[in-house]
């Protein structure tokens, strides 16, 4: 550390933080003398797999560092640096190739990818650095001229230990928890390759989200960092089954992203077989939960229903949900199933327009339909099988 007697006159005024102007005596961290991380028996850390407060942590740094962590946290993640650079402004240059190289920079491999000529979404496999691959899709948001822009879906897992039977990827089974830098990369790789810039990010892909929780949230924190990919919190959605304790975790811990609960069905005997986390976590202590997320965050709970023909989509299920969700303000979002082995259908166009005049009779509450675009090219809801598709149309690398 430095300190400065007469900080005007001084040859390192120009590192300077703007908040000490007219203070006489200045402390700057300009030679990093903090960065623990120079202890050659460390091991090295991935950038991207921490926000900037972990990293702090992790590197065992003062305040007086932050300047010098944030300016790593952008070569890493917002410039997407293939490595760190050479010099780093505010630190002695052999004082930052010593940090530097406890650090390392992680990339994903691009396996392949494709557009759909219907819609336009685009679908992305990668691998990381460890057995798997997983799948990205790319949401195009272009109907509003001068506005143009994509949200990205991401993966949190390869594969899934959910097991909903009416999605590829729970039928894959679980396989390994995505790290945070693998989650964060997605997003930098889709970026790079876009002409609109990424807007949002929702959680949707492969796995459920909060079933690998910290990483999740620490990739959400990346993701909204001024250092990081400066996408608003609010623009952040997290969508899981019900996995009761993180949901009572999330509330607690005072997240600012969305929240989507998939539940399909309000009978408990018939989401037991649908979707099987329902045996741990039944409908009733999701709901409880989710009262307290509604008074804390002030916010209508959203319930995604993935409509299957002949199966979800009938007065009984309407009056199990309006029983269930008594007391609630829900939003009800509406899903077609999507499967390849044709054990489940969407609704036909009059089977869906019944169900919306039940709900209004029954539930009498917002309903919207989400689109499920790339179905063609197995990019939509429910159809990611990273390593497994079918009938690949040009795949790319």
């Amino acid at each position: 550390m430095i300190y400065l007697q007469d900080f005007k006159s001084c040859k390192y005024r120009k590192w300077a933080y703007p908040d000490f102007p007219c203070r006489r005596w200045a402390l700057l961290s300009c030679t990093a003398s903090h960065l623990h991380v120079m202890n050659q028996d460390m091991d090295q850390l991935i950038l991207k797999n921490y926000s900037t407060s972990t990293l702090m942590h992790q590197l065992q740094c003062v305040p007086e560092d932050i300047r010098v962590i944030r300016q790593i946290q952008l070569c890493a993640v917002k410039k997407n640096m293939v490595e760190l650079p050479g010099q780093l402004h505010g630190i002695a240059t052999s004082r930052w190739q010593s940090v530097a190289s406890r650090l390392r920079v992680p990339h994903l491999k691009l396996v392949s990818s494709i557009v759909s000529p219907t819609d336009g979404f685009k679908k992305y496999i990668f691998e990381g650095e460890k057995a798997g691959q997983f799948e990205t899709v790319r949401i195009p948001i272009l109907h509003v001229a001068g506005d143009e822009k994509y949200i990205i879906c991401v993966s949190s897992q390869i594969g899934c230990a959910a097991g909903c039977v009416f999605c590829a990827t729970g039928r894959m089974g679980f396989k390994r928890s995505l790290e945070t830098w693998e989650i964060i990369d997605q997003i930098l790789k889709v970026q790079a390759d876009s002409d609109h810039p990424v807007r949002g990010v929702v959680f949707m892909g492969m796995g459920e989200p909060f079933l690998n929780y910290q990483n999740v949230i620490e990739a959400t924190k990346i993701i909204s960092d001024p250092c990081g990919l400066s996408i608003d919190s609010k623009a952040v959605t997290i969508s899981t089954v019900g996995v009761v304790p993180m949901i009572k975790r999330f509330i607690q811990e005072g997240h600012r992203q969305r929240l989507i609960v998939s539940l399909t069905s309000a009978i408990n005997e018939k989401r037991n077989t649908l979707l099987p986390m329902n045996l741990n976590y039944p409908i009733e202590s999701i709901v409880e939960a989710l009262k307290t997320y509604q008074t804390v965050k002030k916010r209508r709970v959203t319930f995604a229903w993935t409509m299957i023909s002949g199966v979800n989509m009938n007065r009984e299920e309407a009056k199990a949900l309006a029983k269930a969700t008594e007391g609630l303000d829900i939003l009800l979002d509406l899903i077609p199933v999507n499967d390849n082995t044709g054990r489940f259908n969407p609704p036909t166009d009059d089977e869906y327009r019944n169900f919306l005049k039940i709900l209004n009779e029954e539930v009498k509450c917002p309903v919207v339909r989400r689109y499920s675009g790339g179905a063609d090219v197995s990019a939509a809801c429910g159809m990611l099988e990273a390593g497994f598709i079918k009938n690949p149309v040009e795949m790319k690398a």
